[in-house]
């Protein structure tokens, strides 16, 4: 949330006040001697007998000299050095092999995963999402960790970005007997420290020796010579006996083995995350769980979910044997060597080789514990922070006890007779001499099944493009004759009504205007598949979805020079109308906000804000430089090839409040379009979406785990987020038993193909209905599924020139397939007996289970799937058709009210005026700039507004400013000052007679310029966290800022002549920033992953940042400006210049930028 403000009076009396926004409490500020903030970790205390303040510093300084703490540490603590990897092989390669059929390895695991991360040390990314059937439903075996999907933050306790911020992470973990904090000793410190969870056998080996530990292995086998059933519970229970027994008897670490001399047929090992969870739930039960650690040495974790999963279950460490064994193996394969050889794969050593693979499951795990905004590795230990999707009660009791399994599922008896299944693969005749490919990440023959497979898009594109009813017949077939893939396949529509004629049913044209499609980014996407997919949309009344990275304007207007179906406007279409518009009815706000202007949200029917994705939640986006052509680097304000990244955060959302802010910003700069949140499954969904509800959003999206990506790590495709089916089901209940249904509108989506998914949403209670890869494939996707690699081959999710050529889409084909899938639609219903959507929506009472035979378990519960909550009081079609929720009442309203504003913005002239402010008085001049940016757009006004305000403004205070604009605020700011602004000029500065140094103060808050396209901003005073955060153009000048100054920048300048805090300019890509380090503490807050430091040796740059300084001054009076201009050849040197790459040859950076140029010319004159 916002930064704690506090402020210290003077005289006898201190009067000391804490608050979490400024002007809370009219305060005269002559008597202020003091204002500060309390930033993330910080603390204050007051005596309140002497009036003695403390500041955080002082605090910490005091309970740290209490005790001898770091006395204790050094003679108690151990750490385990780092042991050096083997050399070579333990297994020859049949041994490896038979290991690895034996625990579950498919060639994908090793080739695409395990060789991956060996050779790059990161995991691997993949692309186009998760459509292939849920562990329980699949017909193929799954390893147990495919049961579990990991949970993550949304809108509360947001994600964490452990790319920039990885200074607040850690992996560390202790080993040993946990005391009682609460009796502070030397004891406590008794324990082994590791630096991540993740051993080499060396590692594991050094464990074992330290005697006060009193390590015991167990083995964690199963017998099955008496038969299967009851076999594996039997060795669970002994198990957690011999664990139990061992504790008793002093042992500190509990090592759970699979490791053995010789592998028996009869004898398979027990799931290694089942034998954690047990034992750690045993302990936990029997009050023994803080004398002992837990660490598993086990063969049958290789991925980054796995190595999560046994960790969130209660192992503090793990040792992966055979897959360290793997990375060893394919390094010394004939292979790899001639592939190093030849150049095609950078060298690496064995060592490396394992090396790398730790480093990417480190990197992996960091990732995994900030989608839940955990910081620290010994919070998410044993914090069973996951979903079940497919295992009986009897085994989550046992195992996982508290974790949410909604739906049922295999029984301990099933569960074993799966693990079996892999086991007998190493011991059978006709086994393979290799491994096989299970098909669960790339579609192949006789692999697993994919629902977006090369035949589908086969029989959808004839259909679409012949307009055949026939070939949409047999597309339906399909659909219907294949495996069980989602929940929504176990259910089917019942109807005791007598079906109707179907010209009774309303017409497709009213159920098309209900259809949306997914947030594609131009950029993930090309062009050409962009405009398509929006201009059929616009054509039958429906909703497309801008994605990331803004728009370009040409598209909002219609089409009105087409002949022949070629328009000069959009000349790289075809098949176009007159009348045709490609605008996004939909734009979408994402945490990057690229290409968010004033004009691009007034220019909204809609304006989603993406809290997460479907494929990957928790996360950010991530577009290649590649893919960054000179038209998207335009549309984003960023350079060509420079990656951009968006921060798995949005940095004005650390809590629904806030997320009631960006709500109330949106509808401030444009009242006549809806906003809507988009959520991801996942269980306590229902409880997230009532606040998004309250905090007045107009529509909630609930995306499945199953939507498609342009890029993204394999282990978040497969293993993050939940069924939309359950999202939804969960939502709408939760809505309707708070009485919030009628407020919002629902709209799902995740694996739409056909109109039957559209009705069993429909049942389940959702008013609106997304497609996203499907759309995708109606204009002409073919499921190369390589779009992360920027060479689709039928440039549909390329930037490439040579393939987007090949786009072969016609808005007519998405056209045809929408209105084929409303006839679907209609047609059912008359079936049914239903004249229209409105009469079915939220009626799971006409869902019913399917009679279907699955080849795991019978015991599949689908009550929570069909229980009804009631109906909402008004039909979908009257909560759809409601007004935009309104922000009442604003100060923006008495603005534009006055007759000498309207008339200079209507007629482009000069006014000025004062007005008082509040800190109830939010997004203040938003719907000012809305209404400036609807008429003139980003650039166009030629008039000035220079409106003055006094008092405390309250959140977003300048949001979305436009050219012409020019604010003064005499007084200070909450957090998000001059968010989203385009231009014009914001100044704060403190009142006339404070009793405090202005330049000592914080007067605005957090998270200031957020995303700013242009613009001027001077603070006289200091700033919170995250200033000029993603910043693209705007300029700054202020006294101080908080931790993570000029995150994600991409262009524009900053200026800071006081101190900062830590992790400055990380994700820096563009822009330039000048700090004043007068003390030397600047260099080592510096994030210097991307940026350099230089002094200001290069003249322009001297003028730049001499001429934002006399503006400074000139705008706010400030006495240290004033200072450094009339001493300035004294304070030039002591300025730090911080120029990341793509400004390194720019006048301002390059020292000798004249001597540059002049090579330049002579190079390309001497080409000619």
């Amino acid at each position: 949330m916002g930064c704690v403000q506090h402020a210290i009076g003077k005289h006898q009396m201190v009067l000391f006040m804490l608050h979490l926004r400024v002007g809370v409490i009219p305060m005269d500020e002559s008597k202020v001697v003091m204002k500060g903030r309390l930033g993330p970790g910080m603390m204050i205390t007051v005596d309140l007998e002497t009036g003695q303040v403390l500041e955080n510093t002082e605090v910490k300084k005091n309970v740290a000299s209490a005790k001898p703490y770091g006395t204790w540490l050094q003679e108690s603590t151990r750490s385990i050095k780092p042991v050096n990897f083997q050399s070579s092989p333990v297994m020859d390669n049949e041994t490896i092999l038979r290991h690895q059929q034996a625990f579950g390895y498919s060639s994908e695991d090793v080739q695409m995963v395990i060789e991956t991360m060996a050779s790059q040390g990161k995991e691997p990314t993949f692309c186009m999402g998760d459509d292939i059937p849920l562990a329980v439903l699949s017909q193929k075996p799954h390893m147990l960790f495919d049961y579990f999907k990991q949970r993550f933050a949304q809108v509360t306790n947001p994600a964490i970005d452990p790319l920039r911020e990885g200074l607040v992470m850690s992996l560390e973990v202790n080993i040993g007997k946990r005391g009682n904090i609460l009796e502070v000793g030397p004891e406590n410190a008794d324990q082994v420290t590791l630096s991540s969870p993740v051993l080499n056998e060396g590692e594991l080996e050094s464990l074992l020796k330290d005697p006060k530990l009193k390590p015991k292995v167990l083995s964690t086998y199963f017998n099955i010579r008496k038969g299967l059933d009851g076999s594996l519970e039997n060795a669970i229970k002994a198990l957690c006996e011999e664990a139990d027994a061992a504790v008793r008897s002093g042992s500190q670490l509990l090592v759970l083995s699979d490791r053995s001399e010789a592998l028996e047929p009869t004898r398979p090992a027990v799931p290694i995350l089942l034998a954690v969870g047990a034992i750690h739930q045993h302990l936990i039960q029997n009050g023994l769980r803080m004398s002992a650690s837990i660490v598993a040495d086990t063969a049958q974790c290789f991925s980054t979910h796995q190595f999560a999963c046994l960790i969130g279950y209660g192992a503090s460490a793990i040792c992966p044997y055979l897959a360290l064994e793997t990375c060893r193996q394919w390094r010394l394969s004939n292979k790899t060597v001639n592939l190093m050889r030849n150049g095609k794969m950078p060298t690496v050593t064995i060592e490396q080789a394992q090396r790398n693979f730790i480093k990417a499951v480190k990197s992996g795990l960091l990732k995994i514990l900030s989608k839940m905004g955990i910081s620290l590795l010994s919070s998410y230990c044993g914090a069973q922070i996951f979903e079940i999707y497919g295992l009986g009660q009897e085994v989550v009791d046992l195992a996982f006890c508290g974790s949410v399994s909604k739906i049922g599922g295999l029984t301990l008896n099933e569960l074993g007779r799966e693990t079996l299944s892999f086991w007998v693969r190493a011991f059978s005749e006709d086994t393979a001499k290799r491994l096989e490919n299970f098909g669960f990440i790339q579609s192949r023959p006789g692999g697993e099944f994919h629902a977006n497979n090369p035949e589908m898009s086969k029989l959808l594109h004839k259909a679409i493009r012949e307009k055949s009813d026939n070939a949409y017949t047999i597309y339906q077939q399909h659909l219907a004759s294949r495996p069980v893939n989602v929940l929504r396949d176990l259910v089917e529509l019942k109807s005791e009504r007598t079906p109707i004629p179907i010209g009774k049913v309303e017409p497709a044209t009213s159920i098309v205007e209900r259809f949306c499609t997914g947030g594609m980014s131009l950029g993930a996407i090309s062009r050409e598949t962009h405009e398509a997919i929006a201009i059929a949309m616009n054509r039958i009344g429906g909703k497309s979805n801008s994605g990331e990275g803004g728009e370009d304007p040409i598209r909002w207007s219609p089409l009105t020079d087409v002949v022949d179906g070629y328009s000069s406007t959009l000349p790289h279409l075809k098949g176009l109308q007159n009348g045709d518009t490609a605008t996004s009815a939909i734009k979408q706000v994402a945490s990057g906000r690229f290409g968010v202007t004033p004009t691009f949200l007034v220019n909204a029917e809609q304006i989603e804000i993406k809290i997460a994705q479907g494929a990957k939640p928790g996360e950010g986006g991530q577009l290649p430089g590649k893919k960054v052509s000179a038209y998207i680097a335009r549309l984003r304000n960023s350079k060509p090839g420079v990656p951009l990244i968006s921060p798995p955060p949005h940095h004005d959302i650390y809590s629904i409040e806030d997320l009631a802010q960006l709500i109330f910003d949106l509808h401030q700069i444009n009242p006549k379009a809806k906003v809507s949140v988009k959520l991801v499954a996942e269980a306590g969904i229902g409880t997230v979406a009532s606040g998004v509800s309250k905090a007045n959003a107009d529509v909630i999206q609930i995306s499945g785990h199953d939507g498609g990506t342009g890029a993204s790590p394999i282990s978040s495709i497969k293993h993050a987020g939940g069924p939309w089916e359950l999202g939804l089901t969960e939502t709408h209940q939760t809505l309707i038993q708070n009485g919030l249904r009628e407020r919002v509108v629902l709209r799902v989506d995740g694996g739409f193909r056909s109109g039957l998914d559209v009705l069993l949403a429909a049942a389940m209670g959702a008013d609106e209905y997304g497609f996203g890869s499907v759309a995708m494939i109606a204009t002409g996707c073919v499921m190369a599924r390589i779009c992360h690699t920027n060479n689709c081959p039928v440039g549909v999710a390329s930037q490439r020139e040579e393939l987007r050529a090949r786009f072969p889409g016609v808005p007519g084909d998405l056209v045809n397939y929408f209105l084929f899938v409303a006839e679907e639609v209609r047609a059912t219903l008359a079936q049914l007996g239903y004249e229209k959507l409105d009469d079915i929506i939220g009626r799971t009472d006409l869902l019913k289970p399917k009679h279907i035979s699955l080849v795991k378990t019978q015991h599949i519960d689908l009550a929570y799937l069909l229980m009804n909550a009631g109906l909402p009081k008004w039909s979908s079609s009257q909560i759809r058709s409601q007004d935009v929720h309104s922000n009442g009442p604003v100060l923006d309203e008495t603005i534009l009210a006055d007759p000498e504003v309207s008339d200079a913005i209507e007629n482009e002239k000069e006014v000025s005026k004062t007005y008082p402010i509040y800190n109830v008085d939010r997004a203040v001049c938003g719907r000012v700039a809305g209404v400036i940016a609807k008429k003139y757009g980003d650039t166009g006004f030629a008039g000035q507004l220079n409106i003055t305000f006094t008092g405390s403004a309250g959140q977003s205070f300048g949001c979305f400013l436009t050219p012409g604009m020019n604010v003064r605020l005499v007084g200070e700011a909450n957090d998000y000052v001059g968010k989203g602004m385009a231009g014009g000029e914001l100044v704060v500065v403190p009142v006339d007679d404070t009793g405090f140094v202005p330049e000592d103060a914080a007067i605005v808050g957090n998270t200031c310029l957020y995303g700013a396209t242009g613009g001027q901003v001077f603070v006289r005073g200091k700033t919170g966290e995250r200033f000029a955060v993603r910043n693209s153009l705007g300029q700054a000048v202020v006294e101080g800022t908080g931790d993570h100054c000029c995150e994600y920048m991409t262009g524009g300048c900053v200026v800071v002549l006081g101190k900062v805090g830590r992790n400055v300019a990380a994700g820096m890509t563009g822009g330039l920033a000048y700090m004043l380090d007068e003390d030397d503490t600047l260099v080592p807050k510096v994030n210097k992953e991307i940026v350099k430091m230089q002094r200001v040796n290069a003249p322009a740059g001297q003028m730049q940042l001499k001429g934002l300084i006399e503006a400074y001054v000139e705008k706010t009076g400030s006495t240290k400006g004033a200072k450094i201009l009339s001493e300035w050849e004294a304070y030039l040197p002591l300025f730090w210049q911080l120029v990341p790459p793509s400004e390194e040859d720019s006048p301002e950076a390059c020292a000798e930028f004249e001597r540059v140029l002049a090579r330049q010319k002579t190079a390309v004159q001497s080409a000619k």
